[in-house]
């Protein structure tokens, strides 16, 4: 599994990178279907505009993709709510792949049992 850290209006430092890589990481961990994950930072320099700080992530599956996008005053900040964001999306996303192999598998035991029993 890739992470790639890009970013617009901001120049990506080390610790930046490490930083997404670390938090990202261990909630991609969790789920072994990850085949990439793009993570975009971005800064906006108008000085009215709140959240200046956004951090957008896409994440590709083997069976989808999920988006996920945060703001906050700080990109630190931003980072970890999207880290968070993307825990609960990619929880809910493992349950409900699981919850559907699990019922095809269910589906094809029941059919099975049944023509046995019609013989």
């Amino acid at each position: 599994m890739h992470i790639h850290v890009n970013g617009k209006n901001i120049e990506i430092t080390d610790a930046i990178k490490a930083y997404v890589k670390e938090k990202i990481g261990k909630v991609a961990a969790r789920y072994d279907q990850i085949q990439g994950i793009d993570v975009v930072l971005t800064v906006i320099k108008n000085p009215s505009a709140e959240g200046k700080h956004i951090a957008e992530l896409t994440c590709k599956t083997n069976s989808g993709t999920i988006h996920s996008e945060e703001a906050a005053e700080s990109m630190y900040a931003s980072i970890d709510l999207l880290a968070d964001k993307f825990a609960r999306q990619i929880t809910k996303f493992k349950d409900k792949n699981i919850a559907s192999s699990k019922e095809s598998i269910r589906n094809v035991v029941e059919t099975a049992e049944e023509e046995t029993e019609e013989v």
